[in-house]
């Protein structure tokens, strides 16, 4: 679309939804020509005393759409018009305009309309224009105000710009750059982070709630929504919305959200999702600000549900509502001034002081029902489904800000936007302990999570460990692990260091505890001279005292106290492990007791984790107690609760670190050479585009040479120097190591030119390459696929697979460097047991199907359309490796088949790079 002025298309990228102070939204987007009425209609909307800040004088109908026409005809680019828009008829709100002058300066105006004051809209509309204007080449903002207009200055400085100010007759003159230092950046992320807090406690904390097909039957979803909102005790009105009923569950029904006579904040929304869209409409004109909606058919089915679910987003953003969801299982709020239970589980979660965030609903089902289970109370929980609108990120925020939370729990399956994640994680976990599951760890659970909730980042496993490493959350791999380590964090203060004691009767229990401290990271010290001294004199002669402290069976609980006591006050110890199991005398409760008595000594100084091996669990006096402690079935259990507890405490001691400013990034080059790659059509990157595009962001990579024979091998080997590996490069040959394309080690241009060996059978030829057919029995490797440095498997012939990804194998014990990443399905590339390079086996090993000893074919069984012809002469095999020893393979793959008369004749091509080693 041209502009006005014809001189730049409009910047369609700069158009974003944005989230106010007080939790709703208007779309911010750049001003077009067809807005002049628009404009117009808002100018005269303006009270006299905004029109007079604005203009600086009283303004006439004919002065003001004078004014409109001339501030819709920018050029975004000496001339930049931003509005904030609102409702399907984009009702202007909201208007700022920067007008170059000379050089690299722009005068700029802002309007707001009045009843959006107050609200941040201004200071948002500062951020964007400063950002457009920077990225046109605009270095220094001007703004005329007459002195009145002190509201607008302190916009300004509210928005952290360094404002210059000088006073002139009649008029204020304020200049400030129009790039962000960090403080302006500090002062747009609190923005953000009050806009999400605000947006959620319109859900956790509403006025009134309708539910949207709540039904008379119990045992349907819409009945149970609006039953457990009765049940819970909500503190306001609940209205049921069911068109073909006059009462639901003893309470008056309305035909449509809109039929109720009082104020409606949240609506939870469970009807057919064919439905959800036209409810949500009729929300937006009853002016509903928040929607629960439990329906699915969205985007987990497929293009359809993407579609209606988009609409459904566009009609939120356009109305101002806030979504969860859809395809979710509602919200909690176990706060006793709310009493929010807008789910349709069978049993609410106690009160507690855990946030729980799920985005599967029906492991919000079960993991409610645990918490119960555990005694772990929850502030609040949210079932976010397909994420459509709010996320994880805002969660965060909320639960930062919220006095009733102390843990927060997450159970993942995507990323909306990991560094938005990263950087509001960072700043929550120094304050509030984050547990998260993520799921989809492998390419079945990749595969799942993209079908169950729609999501469209699932990230891989190792980029989400970093991400959580970096961001101080303490990622877990089971649910149950997560309840583990929130039930310490939740109830006992954090380790200051690694140092573990263990107080047991029985020594089996405490030989598994120790075992498992160790090799969790934990350290399992000796007692000191002193501490032991004052257990001898306690307990029995047969009782040991070093550490583990083994009080034997006969312990009663006076043992039990005073032994912790002891223990705890020892300066080795950071925490303390106690195991109880059930002896013929001393009971579980008695032992429960003890220990309650002796840790309210502590102060809380020093966490201590119970386990009870028991078929009953644990004594319920544990839970029920004004101090809680934590217990668990089996040692193991509490030595990993613990070791992330420790984990997440030495992060926190760390001081905080903002992330570093990489300079001198090609991010245009980069850009370029992913544009040239997808040219061709989507297929795997070549290893000069991997080291190019690694080259653009500044991470090395070992010199390398592409070579045709062993003399340009040797001659590469010379001019690289030191140790070398080695290489195949093939169409279809992703794993290398797998078919024989590797060699390591090598010393010199003497070693590498003398190579001898043979084609490891299998190797793809170029049908197996993009678009290519490949071996009718489909047995061998798809095309490689570089990406970013780490190497894909598996999947179709010209596209990235779904598999494991993974960063270079790092160097093995005694200097031997890997090539490719471990696959998921079999053992490391880098040994074959019982199979010797080439696919011959070895000493002992089987004869692969379809072959004889020795490599050649079994008879009767066809091994590809044509025989293959081996290796060029001179080159044989140098035999295999014996057993337990790494595989060497050959140096040389099959880079292309040549047709003719005579029949196939093969071309051999060698990598040869440096090794990391040299």
């Amino acid at each position: 679309m041209a502009t006005g002025a014809g001189r730049r298309t409009y910047p369609a990228s700069r158009e974003t939804d944005v989230v106010l102070r007080d939790g709703s939204t208007v779309h911010v987007r750049p001003i077009r020509p067809d807005d002049e009425e628009r404009l117009l209609a808002f100018f005269r909307g303006l009270s006299r005393d905004s029109r007079a800040l604005r203009f600086f004088s009283a303004t006439s109908d004919y002065f003001l759409a004078a004014e409109a026409k001339r501030e819709v005809a920018v050029d975004y680019e000496r001339s930049f018009g931003l509005v904030a828009a609102i409702g399907p008829e984009e009702r202007i709100v909201g208007h700022a305009l920067y007008v170059g002058k000379d050089g690299d300066r722009a005068e700029v105006a802002f309007a707001v309309a009045d009843e959006y004051q107050g609200r941040g809209l201004g200071t948002i509309l500062l951020g964007h224009l400063a950002e457009a204007g920077g990225a046109n080449g605009i270095r220094v903002f001007e703004a005329e105000m007459i002195p009145e207009n002190l509201r607008m200055l302190e916009v300004f400085r509210e928005s952290g710009f360094p404002v210059e100010v000088r006073a002139g007759a009649g008029r204020l003159h304020a200049t400030f750059p129009t790039s962000l230092t960090e403080e302006a950046r500090e002062h747009f992320e609190q923005r953000d982070r009050i806009a999400a807090a605000g947006a959620l406690r319109i859900f956790f904390a509403p006025r009134a709630v309708a539910v949207i097909g709540a039904s008379r039957q119990r045992g349907t979803v819409g009945g149970e929504l609006f039953h457990n909102l009765l049940r819970f005790g909500f503190a306001g009105p609940v209205y049921p919305v069911n068109p073909a009923a006059d009462v639901v569950q003893c309470v008056p029904a309305y035909p449509s959200v809109e039929a109720i006579p009082g104020t409606v904040d949240l609506a939870v929304i469970a009807v057919p999702a064919g439905r959800v869209v036209q409810a949500a409409e009729q929300c937006g004109r009853k002016g509903v600000r928040a929607l629960v909606v439990i329906s699915s058919g969205f985007a987990e089915t497929g293009a359809e549900g993407r579609a209606r679910q988009a609409e459904l987003v566009r009609l939120c953003r356009a109305t101002g509502m806030r979504l969860i969801g859809p395809n979710c299982l509602g919200i909690v709020n176990t706060d006793p001034a709310v009493r929010l239970n807008a789910t349709f589980a069978p049993e609410a979660p106690p009160d507690g002081r855990v946030g729980f965030l799920s985005q599967s609903g029906a492991l919000g089902l079960a993991i409610m029902e645990y918490a119960r289970t555990l005694g772990l109370g929850l502030s609040t929980f949210v079932s976010v489904g397909n994420k459509a609108d709010i996320s994880a990120n805002d969660f965060l925020c909320y639960w930062e800000e919220d006095p009733r939370t102390d843990v927060i729990l997450l159970y993942l399956e995507s990323f909306g936007n990991p560094r938005k994640f990263s950087r509001i994680a960072r700043r929550v976990a120094r304050m509030k302990p984050i547990v998260a599951v993520k799921s989809g760890r492998s390419p079945a659970g990749v595969r799942a999570t993209s079908s169950h909730t729609g999501a469209l980042l699932a990230a891989s496993d190792v980029t989400v460990d970093a991400l959580f490493r970096q961001a101080g959350v303490n990622r877990t791999d089971t649910l149950e692990e997560q309840f583990d380590v929130a039930s310490l964090l939740a109830h006992q203060p954090l380790p200051k260091g690694r140092r573990v004691a263990i107080i047991t009767n029985a020594g089996g229990p405490a030989i598994l505890c120790a075992d498992a401290c160790e090799g969790e990271g934990l350290e399992v010290p000796v007692l000191w001279e002193e501490t032991q001294a004052r257990l001898r004199r306690l307990l029995p002669p047969e009782a040991s005292v070093g550490n583990p402290v083994d009080m034997i069976a006969s312990a009663t609980g006076e043992h039990y106290r005073e032994t912790l006591r002891i223990v705890a006050a020892d300066p080795s110890v950071d925490a303390l492990i106690v195991i109880f199991i059930q002896p013929l005398t001393t009971r579980a409760e008695d032992a429960a007791r003890a220990i309650l008595d002796a840790m309210g000594a502590l102060g809380g100084s020093k966490p201590v984790l119970t386990v009870f091996m028991s078929a009953r669990g644990f004594p319920e006096v544990l839970q029920t107690a004004q101090l809680r402690v934590p217990s668990y079935a089996f040692p193991e259990a509490a030595a990993i609760a613990l070791s992330r507890a420790a984990r997440y405490g030495e992060w926190r001691e760390r001081p905080a670190s903002a992330p570093p400013r990489l300079e001198g990034l090609r991010r245009d080059e980069a850009a370029a050479l992913v544009a040239g790659a997808l040219q061709r059509g989507e297929g795997w990157l070549t290893p000069d585009e991997v080291a190019g595009l690694l080259g653009c962001y500044g991470l090395p990579v070992v010199p390398q040479r592409v070579v045709g024979t062993p003399e340009e091998a040797g001659e590469a080997a010379r001019e690289i120097g030191g140790q070398v590996a080695l290489k195949a490069i093939a169409p279809g040959l992703v794993h290398k190591a797998d078919l024989g394309g590797v060699r390591l080690d090598l010393e010199g241009p003497e070693e590498v030119p003398g190579l001898q060996g043979a084609p490891a059978d299998g190797l793809p030829g170029p049908a197996d390459g993009p678009g290519g057919g490949g071996d009718a029995r489909g047995s061998r490797p798809r095309s490689p696929v570089w990406s970013g440095g780490r190497l894909r498997r598996g999947g179709r012939p010209g596209r990235a697979p779904p598999g494991r990804v993974g960063p270079p194998r790092p160097p093995h014990a005694g200097g031997r460097v890997g090539d490719d990443p471990e696959p998921e399905d079999g053992p490391s590339p880098h040994r074959v047991p019982g199979r010797a390079a080439g696919g011959y086996p070895g000493p002992g090993g089987r004869t692969p199907p379809g072959e004889r000893a020795g490599g050649g074919p079994a008879p009767g069984r066809r091994t590809g359309p044509e025989p293959d012809p081996g290796p060029p002469e001179g080159w044989h095999h140098r035999g295999c490796p014996g057993p337990g020893k790494p595989l060497r393979a050959p140096a040389y793959a099959r880079e292309g088949r040549l047709t003719g008369s005579g029949g196939g004749r093969e071309r051999w091509r060698k990598v040869v790079s440096r090794s990391l080693l040299s």
